[in-house]
């Protein structure tokens, strides 16, 4: 079979009530991004010629969402079932030519290999009409059964509709279906809603086309590729399943986790060979981390770009905008935000870099802070290379304090510092000789006195 160009139709049209929310069901995220998006991601990697997202409650809401998806959309005013909703996206898809695919915006995980198998077996010689998805969960729970003769589809039946002895059988529908763009539409018309719900169901595809003497096959995958999620327990396991295979594919990628369930990642978390991710770590989105870095535990990165060889944490946070060079440091308690770190720069403890730039080679002593907002906006700070800045040091933006510079510990800077030169902007120490001894004799006789 030549390779032929395969569209989706994505089922997004029921209103989500298990998830509370007033955000729509496939807007929730999973690592970091609303679980349709990650959907159509993968799905484009077939390539996808064309995507139409069925939409129907909250609607406005996930056209404002995937707008910038390259996807089109369709509206279903009356939920009256799969079929139905399928069949809405008619008029978006009536030109195309090649292989349609019909899955579900909640069901996040599902591979575009898999969609190339079923596409192959779709144009097996055989020439089955369509194909469904199927998977053999542990528990068949209340899923749709397939009752097949090899590969071959006997008949598909909705749990509320199926026998006791259909019901034992422990192949069940994942939800997703493959039919060519030249049969889809017309089928999906033919199909009736008699049955216990009054629905048109989508697996009737196959009884539709059973009635005109074609058979229908089925594509087996795997239970974690096709959970769905409808409530927030299920959001919760999609995400741990997520993140369960990123762990794996960290690791064989060179990558070492200490504690592996400890650690989270965003979807295009981006991390280099021989860097050390120790517990409790969370990347948020947009970060990228190169070869040799080490990330402490109980450190909090996103939208952040980290070089080789860099140290960060623990207990620190890297905000976006932050970027660190090569060989640079954060220790505890250090917050960076819009902030670059040059090569071999530290800064250790307990500090706040915000609007910066910080020279190569500089020192940020502990529970330093750039002062860079009045109320009103923004200002930067720049470090120049070189340049020590004392403990406990107050640095107030706009301000440059010049390569080599020194800022005394206690300083409150706001005005610039030359190159070379040192600033001291604090009291001035004065010493009382013996005043110390005094008070301590003075305040004994008091508490004596008062018994």
């Amino acid at each position: 079979m030549s390779e032929r160009p395969v569209a989706a139709i994505i089922l997004a049209a029921g209103k989500g009530t298990r998830m509370k929310s007033a955000t729509h069901k496939v807007l929730h995220p999973i690592a970091g991004r609303p679980l349709l998006r990650g959907l159509v991601a993968e799905l484009k990697t077939l390539p996808l010629a064309d995507a139409t997202i069925v939409v129907g409650a909250g609607a406005e809401s996930v056209e404002t969402a995937m707008a910038a998806d390259g996807v089109h959309f369709a509206r279903q005013d009356e939920q009256l079932g799969t079929a139905h909703a399928a069949l809405q996206a008619k008029d978006a898809l009536q030109a195309f030519e090649g292989d349609i695919l019909v899955c579900f915006g909640d069901v996040p995980h599902l591979k575009a290999a898999t969609v190339r198998k079923m596409q192959a077996r779709l144009h097996h010689d055989d020439a089955p009409a369509c194909v469904m998805l199927g998977f053999r969960p542990a528990d068949p729970k209340a899923y749709g059964r397939i009752l097949t003769d090899g590969d071959l589809i006997q008949k598909m039946v909705e749990y509320k509709d199926a026998s006791h002895e259909e019901r034992n059988v422990n192949l069940c529908n994942a939800g997703p279906v493959m039919m060519d763009a030249a049969d889809l539409f017309a089928t999906l018309a033919r199909i009736g809603n008699d049955n216990s719900q009054g629905e048109y169901y989508l697996p009737d595809l196959v009884t539709v086309a059973a009635a005109d003497g074609r058979t229908s096959a089925v594509v087996e995958t795997s239970e974690r590729e096709v959970v769905g999620v409808n409530d927030r327990a299920d959001l919760a396991y999609a995400e741990a399943l997520w993140q369960q295979d990123q762990r794996a594919a960290m690791m064989a990628a060179g990558v070492t986790l200490r504690d592996p369930d400890s650690v989270f990642f965003s979807w295009d978390t981006e991390i280099g060979t021989d860097t050390i991710i120790e517990p409790n770590v969370v990347f948020g989105p947009g970060v990228r981390i190169g070869t040799g870095a080490t990330i402490r535990a109980f450190s909090h990165l996103e939208g952040t770009d980290v070089g080789d060889d860099c140290e960060v944490g623990p207990f620190a946070r890297l905000r976006p905008g932050a970027r660190m060079m090569a060989g640079a440091k954060v220790g505890n308690f250090v917050e960076m935000k819009k902030t670059t770190l040059g090569e071999g720069a530290k800064a250790n403890h307990l500090t706040y870099l915000g609007d910066a730039n910080v020279g190569a080679g500089a020192n940020v002593g502990a529970g330093t802070i750039t002062c860079n907002y009045d109320g009103f906006f923004k200002y930067r700070t720049k470090i120049g290379a070189g340049a020590f800045i004392g403990s406990n040091s107050a640095l107030v933006a706009p301000v440059a304090i010049g390569d080599g510079a020194m800022v005394g510990a206690g300083s409150v800077v706001t005005g610039d510092v030359p190159a070379g030169d040192l600033a001291v902007a604090r009291g001035e120490q004065k010493m009382k000789e013996g005043w110390a001894t005094r008070f301590r004799e003075l305040q004994a006789e008091r508490k004596e006195k008062a018994g």
